[in-house]
C-alpha cells in the first residue's frame, strides 16, 4: 500500500482569490499524482470550499473534517456517528486539531488584514505537532 501525503488546505471563510487556491491545487496535483490526498474543514464558503471544488474538479482524492454538529456526508473521514450533534463553538476547534493531526502539511489561505482565528487555530495545532506549514495571502 502506498502512502499519501495529505495536504490539509485551509482558511478564511471570506478568501476569495478562487485563482489562486486553484493553482495549488493544480500544482499539488502536478507534483504528486494520485500520491496525495485533500484535507479541508468542509467549510462551503471560503478556502474550504474553494480546496473541495477544485480538489473534485481535478479528480483528486478529497477528505474532510467539518465541525461535529454538520451532518455526514460522503467526503467526512470520521464515521457518520460523530456528526449530527448539538451545536458547540468549540466543535470548530476540535474539527481544526483533527485536520492539524491528520495532515502532512497544512496550507492556511488568509487574506491580509483578516483575522482568521480558526485558520490561525489550525496552524497552531500544526506547528505544536511539528508539521509543516505555508500561509498564503
Amino acid at each position: 500500500m502506498t502512502t499519501r501525503i495529505k495536504i490539509g488546505i485551509v482558511g478564511s471563510r471570506s478568501y476569495t482569490d478562487k485563482k489562486k487556491i486553484k493553482e495549488l491545487v493544480f500544482e499539488i496535483k502536478e507534483k504528486y499524482g494520485d500520491g496525495v490526498e485533500i484535507v479541508s474543514g468542509g467549510q462551503r464558503d471560503g478556502a474550504d470550499g474553494l480546496a473541495k471544488k477544485f480538489a473534485l474538479e481535478f479528480d483528486m482524492k478529497y477528505v474532510e473534517f467539518p465541525p461535529s454538529h454538520y451532518s455526514h456526508n460522503m467526503h467526512c473521514k470520521l464515521p457518520a456517528s460523530k456528526y449530527s450533534k448539538p451545536y458547540y463553538i468549540s466543535n470548530y476547534y476540535k474539527r481544526n486539531k483533527q485536520i492539524a493531526e491528520y495532515s502532512n502539511i497544512i496550507v492556511a489561505f488568509i487574506p491580509d488584514g483578516v483575522e482568521s482565528r480558526g485558520t490561525m487555530d489550525t496552524v497552531g495545532h500544526a506547528e505544536k505537532l511539528k508539521k509543516m506549514i505555508k500561509i498564503i495571502n
